[in-house]
């Protein structure tokens, strides 16, 4: 018996997905920064990047995993927000060209003070504390952050220190930092509660956040800012826009862009690319809740058909650019959030976004049937997204399969309906198609 598909994509409970294409082709030499990459957090997919798998360094962009292993402890009951910290002689080896906190050995200092000092102030001081904290000492918890970025798939991403200090061996890259930033808005999103604070003060100092994208848009709640002269100047920023979507209100970016000549650039160009990013693409529910992909037959039980059906709407991202010239942002109309093409001849034409999309998905099954007994997870499915032919998602589709195997009697029972079956099929196949 074959498998019935329904629909061409599916979500199971568990499943893992990559992307396979950017969705928008930037020319280079038209964003100033070094490497960049631009991702949805609800896809995962990747909008546009440039050099985003170059390793580099991370600056205190660095900082963001110090506190993702923080909010991760204090989830875990581990920690708590009010906890008081004794500042202890960790604190002098940071140096007085460094940010910090400027805290003093004996000094007490709760972990929620040290959270917003290290996202906020970026200090130091905060980060070598906190990681004595959580770990008994610096190297213990340098350890921690590696296979904390091994566990979210940084590929290409080494940590040598929890403050960002230029080191032979303390690396990153823009796509890596875009998982680690995907990380801490979805899975500790308390981050924005201070990645968005515009000032933090403490013992009398001031300081005002140095992503001066914080005050010029209110849908900026985060990241984090970086520089060092090794690094030049970096940014992770995220948004949080209404996206039009009934079924799918809200959309989150993220940019990381590394290596820019200065603050001011590092604002500029992140904030182009998310804006052309939001005007440029868009969401789509690709399959409704509970959807019916396909049956697979079952042999040895009583099960007829294992049904595949999805979990939770699975959600795509596509472009709505169509013009087969790579994107110049530099032309990028920051006024009316248009794309501004030089078709030739000084005719200057503006690009409107696409209002629909042509998109396919194919499904490749990997099971033609199962058999029982199974209780473990099994990878059913292969499912390729394409856009214009392009391919832009591949996801595999693995779901927690439970059969039991059917018993002595039931087997019996089964063999005599699969032989009455068949019987039956035969005399209705003699009699539609007599034999000559």
């Amino acid at each position: 018996m074959k498998a019935v598909i329904y629909l061409l994509i599916s979500l199971s409970i568990f499943c893992s997905s990559w992307v396979n294409a950017a969705l928008l082709n930037l020319v280079p030499e038209s964003v100033e920064a070094q490497a960049w990459t631009v991702l949805d957090t609800q896809s995962g997919q990747v909008i546009a990047e440039h050099n985003s798998h170059v390793q580099r360094a991370p600056a205190s962009l660095t900082k963001m995993m110090v506190a993702y292993i923080t909010l991760k402890e204090i989830a875990a009951g581990h920690l708590r927000k009010d906890d008081i910290l004794t500042a202890t002689p960790i604190v002098n080896t940071v140096m007085w060209d460094e940010s910090q906190m400027y805290l003093k050995p004996g000094e007490q200092i709760s972990i929620d003070q040290l959270l917003a000092g290290l996202v906020v102030m970026s200090a130091n001081d905060a980060a070598v504390s906190l990681a004595e904290r959580i770990s008994g000492d610096v190297p213990r918890f340098v350890e921690r952050m590696n296979q904390e970025a091994q566990a979210l798939g940084m590929k290409d991403t080494h940590f040598q220190n929890p403050a960002g200090i230029t080191m032979p061996e303390h690396y990153s890259t823009a796509a890596d930092l875009a998982r680690l930033g995907q990380a801490l808005v979805t899975q500790t999103p308390d981050y924005l509660n201070y990645s968005k604070q515009q000032n933090f003060s403490y013992n009398n100092r001031f300081h005002r956040a140095t992503n001066s994208l914080l005050k010029l848009d209110p849908s900026v709640d985060g990241l984090k800012t970086g520089f060092t002269k090794a690094a030049g100047y970096n940014l992770a920023v995220t948004a949080n826009r209404p996206s039009m979507n009934p079924d799918n209100p809200e959309r989150r970016l993220i940019v990381i862009v590394l290596g820019t000549p200065s603050a001011a650039k590092r604002a500029e160009v992140a904030y182009n690319l998310m804006n052309m990013s939001y005007t440029y693409t868009r969401n789509e529910i690709a399959i409704k809740n509970k959807q019916l992909i396909a049956e697979l037959p079952v042999i040895k039980s009583t099960l007829k058909m294992f049904k595949l059906e999805t979990t939770q709407p699975q959600i795509i991202t596509t472009s709505l650019y169509d013009q087969p010239y790579a994107i110049d942002l530099k032309t990028f109309d920051t006024v009316n959030q248009r794309i501004v093409l030089n078709t030739g001849n000084g005719i200057l034409q503006t690009v409107e976004p696409l209002q629909e999309t042509k998109t396919h998905l194919n499904i490749e099954l990997n099971e033609k049937s199962l058999t029982a007994p199974l209780a473990k997870v099994m990878q059913l499915a292969t499912v390729h997204v394409y856009q214009n032919n392009q391919l832009i998602r591949t996801i595999n589709i693995e779901d927690h399969v439970e059969i039991e195997e059917a018993n002595f009697l039931q087997k019996i029972m089964l063999w005599f309906k699969q032989l009455f079956t068949l019987f039956s099929n035969e005399q209705v196949e003699s009699k539609t198609y007599p034999l000559g």
